[in-house]
């Protein structure tokens, strides 16, 4: 692993007003389950979704600037020149561009998702603050398959939730078999409890986050809906032990927050 001397250089956390600032800027401010009837359909990453996608995100992931420094953290680490890292599920690439700052140059990037209205936002911000090194956004569906090969790095934040519980083995095994020896994933998940008092409480402090950030009542129930069919998430336990079951030596909660949680998990 390259040390962060060697590196030159950490990823420097934005505050979580400059966050926003910066994500209302480059797309714009989530209004889409504003109108009562927004939540009549099943969420899509549509071109509306990528509009507004990064202020939603801040707007409605506890710490999202945090963990995004964090994963560029340990993936500054982690990363060797020569290899490549994978960020499936990469959306409009905010944290492709957080990664930039903290990883060797000669590491090659590859960003994968299913949305071409995202992938296309990713370029417009890749190509916007110049990133210069190499790199790939590949269209695909993880539900397929996904093809990792000489990673020293992947990542999923909040991606795995996202795909269907018949498949999550599957593609978690597909990564383990991708990456190199000593090689990380880094998962962020929103979960859900055993426990029904703490998991009612902590759905409930989630939803007064989103009011503290300027989600009204009918927003909420509304984007709750949109999500009920399409984001399943997992326990705690289940997400540790699907990790070790397909060969993972090392898994470790480093981000915790209420129902969200990130994971390291090392080949």
């Amino acid at each position: 692993m390259m040390s962060s001397k060697e590196r030159g250089g950490k990823v420097q956390p934005l505050l979580a007003e400059e966050a926003r600032a910066r994500a209302i800027k480059d797309t714009g401010k989530d209004e889409l389950f504003s109108d009562r009837s927004s939540g009549a359909a099943d969420f899509h990453f549509d071109q509306k979704t990528a509009t507004v996608f990064d202020d939603m995100v801040n707007r409605s992931v506890p710490f999202y600037a945090e963990i995004q420094r964090m994963t560029g953290e340990m993936a500054g680490d982690f990363a060797t020149a020569g290899s490549n890292l994978f960020d499936l599920g990469c959306s409009t690439g905010t944290t492709l561009l957080y990664l930039d700052r903290a990883v060797d140059q000669d590491v090659r990037f590859v960003g994968v998702d299913n949305s071409a209205d995202m992938l296309n936002k990713a370029r417009e911000k890749l190509k916007a603050q110049g990133v210069t090194r190499a790199h790939d956004l590949v269209r695909a569906d993880l539900h397929q398959g996904v093809l990792v090969e000489n990673a020293s790095v992947v990542i999923m934040n909040l991606t795995l939730q996202f795909i269907r519980p018949l498949y999550r083995e599957r593609v978690i095994k597909q990564v383990f078999e991708g990456l190199n020896e000593h090689g990380c994933l880094l998962l962020v998940e929103k979960q859900t409890l055993s426990d029904s008092l703490l998991n009612r409480l902590f759905i409930r402090y989630y939803y007064d986050m989103k009011r503290r950030n300027g989600y009204s009542e009918v927003e909420i129930a509304q984007k709750r809906e949109a999500l009920e069919n399409v984001l399943i998430p997992y326990r705690p336990e289940e997400n540790r032990e699907l990790l070790r079951s397909v060969g993972f030596r090392y898994v470790e909660e480093f981000f915790r927050w209420y129902n969200f949680a990130g994971l390291i998990a090392v080949k």
